[in-house]
């Protein structure tokens, strides 16, 4: 029994030279009130898992189709991946994304000026002549509508022009009025209509 109770007192708390080398720098030793020391084990935050991710299609309360985002791991593991929806950010798709969004910005700019040079061309021509049949004094039977100034324009440039960007003012009588072609959402050209009756 006496064999015991050595064992028992060097393995005690306070005999234990590790505990007391290296329990200030780990974690805190607390003395007790009967000359023995207790570890104190602090819990250490549990670290934040996220991932950086692009989303491949819209998701609701998320974000748009394209967006770089911060998601939680486990969202993304169980959710995100299977359903195809989003995939990791990598250097090299980082690097694709940057080239997809310069060849659209010059995609823009190329039509932005080719629509400017659209508009020139049509603001240079001088006026297209629409005849009507003419009724009394300035009136003309019927109106001049957008699909009129179409054909006009394709029959006098050869250029084909969708009717639904054409702006006209409403032309019931002979004289000169001015069409706007909203060709792109920065540039509209205006055009001179000579309205005369036959």
């Amino acid at each position: 029994m006496a064999a015991s109770s050595s064992t028992a007192a060097t393995l005690s708390w306070s005999s234990s030279s590790f505990f007391q080398t290296f329990g200030n720098t780990v974690n805190e030793s607390v003395k007790l009130p009967d000359k023995r020391s207790a570890l104190l084990v602090l819990a250490q935050k549990k670290a934040k898992k996220t991932r950086k991710i692009i989303l491949k299609e819209d998701v609701a309360e998320l974000g748009k189709k394209g967006q770089l985002l911060d998601v939680k791991a486990g969202f993304y593991r169980n959710y995100l991946h299977p359903m195809g929806k989003a995939q990791i950010v990598t250097p090299l798709l980082l690097k694709e994304m940057k080239m997809e969004e310069e060849r659209i910005e010059a995609e823009k700019k190329r039509v932005k000026e080719e629509a400017q040079q659209l508009a020139l061309i049509f603001e240079t021509v001088g006026a297209f002549k629409v005849k009507r049949k003419g009724g009394k004094g300035k009136q003309i039977f019927g109106s001049v509508t957008a699909q009129d100034v179409v054909d006009i324009i394709k029959a006098q440039l050869q250029r084909d022009v969708d009717k639904k960007i054409v702006d006209l003012p409403e032309i019931r009588e002979t004289g000169e009025y001015i069409a706007q072609l909203k060709l792109h959402p920065e540039v509209t050209a205006r055009i001179r209509l000579n309205v005369f009756a036959n």
